[in-house]
């Protein structure tokens, strides 16, 4: 690759460094610049540019993220498209992430122009919460560089899914213990595995002494429950303590007596046949973080645990201050990373007058309503939820709809135009909706993919709140807009969209490069008949 200051007489399809203002428009960083690029570029008084020119064996910076992302991804995650050299993987299941930590140095000491940033090993996590991002440094790493980092690594970021268990729960008592206390502590287990879909299946109280203790573990083996949890009267401090002591007479083995991790330090873990057995540290009575978080989490997404992997938790195991060692950490909270929730609304209320008699929507093309096609392409996306607002024949609409998961919204102002159909779908988005896609029902040429790679590029925290797609140097459709313009695209009138927002938001707007169906609406008898013609060849 080719970095540097670049004549325009030799800047055609180079890639652009830096963002640059040419009249009223603003040239992206990372665009390849076109004739009409130059061409504004010689207008507003430039005579070069910095960018980049790639070598034969260089493979561009999206195509080399997407590449690097499918060889870390591994089970139970997805990679988002890629854009600006960033690839991101997320979850797909609520579970533990599994990092493999030499694999991901090997990967990040191949070569500069690539990273890979992981959250922390076992680090639980939900379903769409981000695990890793791929970041490509330059515009293009080399062919070679690639194949040495597809020997280096495969599968370096997973997920283990948690797993319901049918959980047994011993509690131990003296003879003055109060009821209250025992109660307090099987809530405080029943309300940790309730929130890791799991539940008690039975509970045992009783003396805390050595022969009860092994006597209410077998029993609760003999229902074949797992894993099994010892809360104690007293503290575990030694292993011939009554809880290690009984759980050894029941035939079982001590793995583990303590971890470096505090709260947590007074944990047992233990082990009769296949079956985990943990003694509770006094601290798991409160629901804040402790080293029985940790080992009951791997437990129940079938992770293993070893003494070792135990005495290797101390490297992060300060969970919590105490009064001997105050720390100015208190009050923050953590923020994790998910894919934005981005919504498809489908335009299909309008009256269709350019086609004649026909409802252009249910015009059939290979068999399919076009309104169907459209909707379909949506759904094959990852914009969740689809809502389609109908009008015009809108029964009929909604045949055609039939059986696919979206919510029809009902739109009775459909003729006094467009905008009304914006306004209808807008009001039905759910809140935790944080952008949507606009969509006209009549583009059935449209593909998932582009709508895949308009949400790998959205992010309004970095300022792109608008993308849009581009072909031939003109702008089409769909349009994606952050919910920050939700209430101006409500406020329009008439039989127009809201693309009069897109000159006021000018430096927030993303280009992606399409294909001219992102033109192609049918609209008269001669495009449904050229469409038909496209689709039959």
């Amino acid at each position: 690759m080719h970095f540097g200051s670049i004549s325009l007489d030799d800047a055609l399809g180079i890639i652009l460094a830096h963002s640059t203002r040419v009249g009223d428009r603003t040239l992206k960083k990372g665009r390849a610049l076109t004739v009409a690029d130059i061409a504004r570029l010689r207008a507003a008084g430039h005579a070069a540019v910095i960018g980049a020119r790639l070598a034969a064996d260089d493979v561009a910076e999206d195509a080399a993220a997407a590449r690097i992302a499918a060889m870390v991804a591994g089970a139970g995650t997805r990679v988002a498209a890629a854009f600006t050299g960033r690839a991101n993987i997320f979850a797909t299941v609520d579970g533990l992430a599994l990092i493999d930590a030499a694999a991901l140095a090997r990967l990040n000491g191949l070569d500069e122009s690539i990273t890979l940033a992981t959250v922390a090993a076992n680090t639980r996590v939900t379903a769409g919460q981000m695990l890793a991002t791929v970041k490509i440094i330059p515009f293009a790493v080399p062919e070679a560089v690639l194949a040495r980092a597809a020997e280096t690594t495969s599968g370096i970021v997973a997920m283990a899914p948690i797993h319901p268990h049918r959980v047994g729960l011993i509690l131990t008592a003296f003879a003055g213990t109060k009821p209250q206390v025992l109660a307090r502590r099987r809530d405080a287990v029943a309300t940790r595995l309730a929130a890791l879909g799991c539940s008690i299946e039975a509970t045992r109280t009783v003396a805390h002494t050595t022969a009860a203790v092994g006597d209410a573990i077998l029993d609760l083996m003999a229902q074949k429950l797992s894993p099994i949890l010892i809360f104690a009267a007293s503290a575990i401090v030694d292993r011939a303590d009554v809880i290690p002591a009984g759980l050894v007479a029941a035939g079982g083995a001590i793995e583990r007596l303590g971890m470096p991790v505090d709260p947590g330090n007074l944990l047992l873990l233990g082990r009769l046949g296949d079956t985990p057995v943990i003694g509770l540290p006094s601290c798991a009575a409160s629901l804040k973080l402790n080293g029985f978080d940790w080992v009951l989490e791997r437990t129940l997404a079938g992770v293993a645990i070893t003494s070792a992997d135990i005495a290797g938790m101390g490297l992060g195991g300060l969970l919590q201050e105490i009064d001997s060692r105050p720390q100015p950490r208190l009050g923050v909270q953590t923020r994790t990373r998910h894919a934005p929730a981005i919504a498809a609304l489908v335009l299909a209320a309008g009256r269709s007058t350019r086609m004649g008699p026909e409802n252009k929507l249910l015009a059939s093309i290979g068999g399919t309503p076009i309104v169907r096609r459209v909707v379909e392409t949506a759904m094959a996306s990852s914009a969740r939820p689809v809502h389609v607002v109908v009008g015009h024949q809108a029964e009929r609409v909604r045949a055609a709809l039939s059986g696919l998961d979206v919510v029809v919204v009902d739109n009775p102002h459909f003729a006094a135009g467009l905008s009304t159909s914006l306004k209808a779908g807008l009001a039905s988005l759910p809140a935790t909706v944080g952008g949507t896609f606009v969509m006209l029902g009549d583009m059935p040429e449209i593909d998932a993919g582009l709508i895949d790679r308009m949400i790998a590029a959205f992010a309004p925290t970095d300022g792109r709140t608008i993308v849009l797609p581009i072909a031939g140097g003109k702008r089409g459709n769909p349009v994606l807009w952050a919910r920050a313009h939700f209430s101006a695209m409500a406020a329009v009138s008439g039989d127009t969209g809201a693309r009069h927002l897109l000159g006021l938001h000018a430096d927030e707007v993303v280009e992606i490069a399409a294909d001219i169906s992102i033109h192609a609406d049918i609209d008269t008898p001669a495009a449904l008949a050229a469409l038909r013609s496209r689709q039959s060849s």
